[in-house]
């Protein structure tokens, strides 16, 4: 899944320099109010990661995936479908057996305006997301056991304390922002021998002062 969370100091954003891994018209999804309403629940959260990550799916193999009922993902990707997040993918499936694919590669996020305007809603859904997050991860650590050494050497888990200005930390954002930006630009199809999936979650936020 991704997700992209902005939150631009005014007078550092001109003078952001915009790269492919940032949102795109008719890629990507603003969020808006009446997509944060849908967004709110968690299980929507996480049915429009797994179609964005893995593709085009049936509510019986999310549900396998999820570990809930059959009937929880159909009534949750109906209500995805109806704010035009996910639509039933016509070339596959039947009348017995409905597929659903994402419509867009990811969302964007304007906490700025949501988040004053939507308190509310806009944890709700920021608390979904850093769950997925920490799911994602913590089942990594699980695989850890399994992955080869050269796979293990290559792994990370850090974090890092620095004492910065909003302007600062935005331009450390854009700098790793555009690393991000020339491994996805080099990335072959079909992807290189050796080649597996990678996730990189990355959180940046102001420390409590306490």
């Amino acid at each position: 899944m991704e997700f992209y969370a902005s939150r631009m100091a005014e007078d550092a954003e001109a003078q952001t320099p915009q790269h492919s891994w940032h949102p795109q018209p008719g890629r990507d999804v603003q969020i808006d109010a009446r997509l944060l309403h849908a967004l709110a629940h968690p299980m929507r959260n996480k049915l429009v990661g797994l179609l964005r990550q893995y593709g085009p799916s049936t509510a019986t193999q999310l549900a396998v995936r999820l570990g809930v009922n059959t009937g929880a993902t159909s009534y949750h990707l109906r209500q995805l479908a109806e704010v035009g997040l996910v639509v039933e993918d016509d070339e596959r499936g039947n009348a017995r057996d409905r597929w659903w694919k994402a419509v867009h590669r990811g969302s964007y996020f304007n906490e700025i305006d949501l988040l004053k305007t939507e308190p509310e809603l806009s944890g709700a859904y920021l608390h979904g997301i850093v769950q997925t997050y920490a799911e994602n991860m913590a089942r990594a650590v699980d695989e850890y056991p399994t992955l080869p050494k050269t796979w293990l050497k290559a792994t990370d888990l850090s974090d890092f304390t620095f004492y910065l200005t909003a302007k600062q930390m935005l331009q450390m954002r854009e700098e790793m922002y555009a690393v991000m930006d020339k491994y996805r630009s080099e990335r072959e199809d079909p992807h290189p021998r050796g080649a597996r999936r990678i996730t990189v979650q990355l959180q940046m936020f102001p420390s409590s002062s306490s």
